[in-house]
């Protein structure tokens, strides 16, 4: 079968790779696998979907980066799915575009420029470019693209993108809120309106994508009109290790007053922040199941719910009231039935529906599902939902749609 489409999701010690087969339908899942823990000493491990696992693949010892990583997976796969000449399009996520209006097809050039954005976003974007340089080597027949994180905020209007500082400066230095996790988010949008059978022109939202690293959306009319993070990814919501929102001088003082420097400064910020810094866990199943017992664990939790509310209640005015769906996404999001009841109870002041018995219903093999009871007098109503985002598909279903990168004339 040619025309098989990877897509790559390369984390700061992980690496993420998902095979996709053209229909006339759009693509179809062949198989997806991972290597985590990526150059930790014998911690390292692999998992596949397909069945067929050889014990030499089981074996990930000697994966130090994601070049390794890269050729441990399509080994894996050339022998079990598919074949190097099959593969004709490989899509990358990367976090940060920078200036790119739209996805790119990798040249020097346009790699070059990704290159020199890995400081404002240095947990993703500098795996990524050593992978799309590893894919490069390694599938140097198949067309590379990279899909931006930043690409769908592109409808956020000036006075909400723009930082309050001299703008002499902002300009030159590029210096401006662009906002991320926008391939999930369009995922999102597309099948929530499907599901709602609305069109997206006429449909507004509050999503959380809510994860490791977290942020909110709100969409009106079918585009992004704002969004949580900023400049980098750092900004907004707490997640795992990163800080989120705080008093910028509070890290000035901090430089000023000790011995840290700004490179400390940069790594506590987005390493050593969030849950991580309140309980020594990063997970936060951990948080949640801790929280009866331990101060520190219900802190985490409790500020992670209120720092959500702060966003779902601005947004909620910027649509000035009129919100098709509160959608949870993201790992915690679809996962956390405790986090869905905290925030979907404090929502119900807002108009929205919210059951606790559908909220602990057995999650179904629907990618979008509603936590909304029917609504008295049978209108819809203001529904919350959950949907099971997918990053890896959205990529592939983008590059099948796009006439200038795939041609679909046979299927």
């Amino acid at each position: 079968m040619s025309g098989i489409i990877l897509s790559v999701n390369a984390g700061s010690s992980s690496l993420k790779v998902s095979l996709f087969g053209p229909t006339a339908d759009g693509p179809r899942h062949l198989a997806t696998c991972t290597v985590e823990s990526i150059g930790a000493d014998g911690t390292a491990s692999f998992n596949s979907t397909v069945k067929d696992i050889s014990d030499q693949e089981k074996d990930v010892k000697d994966v130090k980066d994601h070049d390794g990583a890269l050729q441990h997976i399509l080994k894996h796969l050339f022998r079990t799915t598919t074949s190097e000449e099959d593969v004709t399009h490989v899509c990358h996520r990367v976090v940060h575009g920078g200036n790119f209006k739209k996805r790119v097809l990798i040249d020097d050039q346009s790699l070059h420029h990704l290159e020199a954005l890995i400081e404002l976003a240095p947990l993703h974007n500098a795996p990524s470019t050593a992978l799309i340089r590893s894919t490069l080597k390694q599938l140097p027949k198949a067309k590379s693209i990279a899909y931006f994180d930043t690409t769908f905020h592109n409808s956020i209007p000036p006075h909400i993108y723009t930082f309050p500082i001299d703008q002499e400066l902002a300009k030159n230095y590029g210096l401006r809120k662009h906002g991320f996790h926008g391939i999930s988010y369009s995922f999102i949008l597309r099948n929530v309106t499907q599901f709602l059978k609305k069109p997206a022109f006429t449909t507004n939202l509050i999503v959380l994508h809510l994860g490791s690293g977290a942020s909110v959306c709100c969409i009106k009319n079918g585009q992004s009109l704002d969004t949580s993070m900023s400049l980098t990814p750092l900004a907004g919501l707490p997640g795992a290790t990163r800080s989120g929102d705080i008093d910028p001088t509070a890290i000035l003082h901090l430089i000023k007053v000790s011995s840290t420097t700004v490179e400390d400064a940069e790594t506590m910020l987005n390493k050593n922040s969030g849950w991580k810094a309140l309980t020594t866990t990063s997970s936060f199943g951990d948080v949640v199941s801790n929280q009866a017992k331990d101060a520190n664990a219900k802190l985490a939790f409790d500020l992670f719910v209120d720092r959500i509310l702060n966003f779902v209640g601005a947004y909620y005015l910027k649509l000035e009231g009129n919100v098709d769906a509160l959608v949870f996404a993201g790992g915690i999001g679809e996962k956390s039935i405790e986090l869905r009841t905290a925030i979907g109870e404090r929502c119900r002041i807002l108009g929205f529906l919210y059951s606790e018995e559908l909220n602990r219903e057995k999650p179904s093999q629907d990618v979008v599902r509603s936590i909304s009871p029917d609504s008295p007098g049978g209108g819809i109503g203001k529904r919350i939902l959950v949907c099971q985002t997918d990053e890896q598909f959205e990529m592939a279903y983008q590059c099948t749609e796009d006439s200038e990168l795939y041609d679909r004339g046979e299927l």
